[in-house]
């Protein structure tokens, strides 16, 4: 079994300082978790570190959604939306099925002709567009249009005089910082070295000027290390700049750093059995059902501030109810929200930049030269990360050599995804057998896959992991354990951010949970008692420095509120 543990990590800090690389990347993000997966899988040597926990950044804190993005199409970005649903084609069927999956949408009407005409050439473009790229097969079902009678069935809680019919359409929603952890444990898979929370603080260059490998430290014990590398790949998302300006040089990336923020209200407060698409003036929003929750948003914003823990303020969360209430019948309130969460994305700055209207930056990438043997690369999006990773190291590589050794991931299933359809037949049996209803069973299958036998096989040698968390009863004391030993869990906090997501999808962030949760990490972690009080203080006060910031006007306010609350290791 491929894991990433206290253990793993310790290995690969070993493997990191005493030998020389192929390829190091910067950044544990979805694009750097792709690129290491990427190079490692066509034999190269590959170490990927990260900064703090895995997916902590952009990653960790987007629309949770795999798609063509079909907004483009009315900037007639066609082939952006070509190749985005080609690859949420691969991902829900042989990259990813377990973490992928489809999911319907209504996009409301408001006049019975013009617009359903329009708008049925935008989505029939967008189905025809995922059929070609897919080699003519049907990945999601087709648009469908319905009467206003036939939307309301999907999703009553839209207001009667909101529409006058809709379209239905597919696209797909993943757990963002499931499929980025996922991504990396598949790449040491292949044999690549993985250790999050090592800051790079140098870039290294031999007598030519070359990168040659960089200095870091290590956070979790203070020491520093050196790591050669024949090539660097930088994919620090919205830290590209500050990691370019570690090398020098002139060349490299300029981004702009847009926040998006989402609430999350209790999947009972709507009964729709469908998610919702609405234009807005300044984007789209996306109303999203989950198992047991929705999520709504996104903004589009320039940030200014620091970029380690964005926010939303009030004014942001005002603005989301406010668009999601103009099609609502029964007004979202503040009191309906059970969390919210913000992430910057990482958009390629044009030479003159207009920050109002930061929605026209385009979300494609580029690959570029930060100087001899570093590469940079930047923009696109969560859906397009396996194209973002092939281009970097292609690029890295040069012609010649990408040649020689070409990616092999547009087929190569990840972890838990090679399979997944046995998986799902023998789930029942497995579930039965331990008590477990066919919901958890979802819910389950949904996050481990075909890795789902492992799960059982902690329990069956700990019953007590296969009780719910008292305080979260949609989790089992298991997926706690995982997170710690599988997963790569080191502290509480990641735990709560980014494998059990209780700081996002539970009214008190998890703060109810804390006490069997650490338990649980203590356990699996080797904590002795102060530790883990330690562990536990640190994430009270995140949480209370969290919904301080969430009261604020200004992001510069909210942003000084959050930072109140010190980082676990810094």
């Amino acid at each position: 079994m491929t894991v990433l543990s206290q253990e793993q990590r310790a290995e690969a800090i070993e493997a990191l300082t005493s030998q020389r690389f192929d390829v190091l990347v910067i950044g544990g993000g979805v694009t750097g978790a792709g690129i290491a997966l990427d190079a490692a899988s066509r034999g190269l040597s590959t170490a990927i570190i990260e900064g703090q926990d895995w997916a902590s950044g952009t990653s960790s804190r987007s629309s949770r959604l795999v798609h063509g993005g079909l907004r483009y199409l009315y900037n007639l970005d066609f082939k952006l939306v070509a190749e985005a649903l080609r690859e949420r084609g691969r991902l829900l069927t042989t990259i990813a099925p377990h973490l992928v999956e489809a999911q319907p949408f209504l996009w409301p009407l408001k006049t019975p002709v013009i617009e359903r005409a329009y708008s049925a050439v935008g989505v029939g473009m967008y189905d025809a567009l995922s059929r070609i790229g897919s080699g003519g097969r049907k990945t999601v079902p087709l648009q469908r249009h319905l009467s206003k009678a036939g939307a309301l069935r999907r999703f009553p809680e839209i207001r009667k005089d909101a529409l006058v019919g809709a379209i239905e359409f597919y696209d797909a929603r993943v757990d963002d910082a499931r499929l980025v952890i996922t991504l990396v444990r598949t790449a040491v898979k292949y044999g690549a070295a993985a250790a999050s929370r090592i800051r790079v603080t140098e870039i290294l260059k031999d007598g030519r000027g070359r990168a040659c490998g960089v200095k870091a430290v290590d956070l979790e014990t203070g020491t520093e290390v050196t790591i050669e590398a024949e090539r660097i790949i930088n994919a620090t998302g919205v830290w590209t700049e500050q990691t370019q300006d570690l090398a020098g040089g002139s060349g490299g990336l300029k981004v702009l750093a847009s926040k998006g923020i989402h609430l999350v209200i209790p999947r009972h407060r709507l009964k729709a059995t469908t998610g919702l698409f609405l234009r807005t003036e300044k984007s789209v929003l996306f109303i999203i059902p989950w198992q047991h929750y929705w999520v709504i948003g996104t903004t589009d914003t320039a940030w200014h501030e620091q970029l380690k823990h964005p926010v939303p303020t009030s004014e942001d969360i005002d603005y989301v109810l406010e668009q999601a209430n103009q099609v609502l019948a029964d007004p979202l309130t503040r009191d309906d929200i059970i969390g919210t969460y913000a992430g910057l994305r990482p958009l390629l700055q044009p030479k003159v930049l207009d920050e109002s209207k930061s929605t026209k930056v385009s979300r494609e990438h580029t690959v570029t030269e930060v100087i001899p043997g570093m590469v940079a690369i930047a923009g696109g999006k969560l859906t397009t990360y396996r194209v973002m990773a092939e281009d970097a190291v292609d690029f890295a590589l040069g012609q010649s050599l990408a040649k020689v050794r070409p990616s092999v991931t547009a087929d190569l299933p990840l972890l838990g995804g090679d399979g997944y359809q046995a998986a799902v037949n023998q789930a029942q049996r497995l579930g039965a057998r331990h008590g477990i209803d066919s919901a958890r069973l979802h819910h389950l299958l949904r996050r481990y896959g075909s890795e789902l036998p492992q799960l059982f096989a902690d329990i069956d040698a700990d019953p007590s992991l296969g009780e719910p968390l008292a305080a979260a009863p949609q989790f089992l004391r298991a997926e706690v354990h995982r997170a710690c030993t599988v997963e790569g869990a080191l502290h509480l906090e990641d735990i709560f951010v980014a494998r059990v997501r209780l700081n996002s999808e539970a009214r008190d962030r998890g703060e109810s949970a804390i006490d069997e949760v650490a338990e649980i990490a203590a356990a699996a972690l080797g904590w002795d008692e102060a530790r883990t009080e330690r562990e536990k203080d640190n994430y009270r006060q995140r949480i209370a420095a969290e919904l301080a910031a969430e009261e604020q006007p200004t992001d510069a306010a909210a942003s000084a509120a959050r930072m109140v609350a010190p980082d676990i290791v810094d």
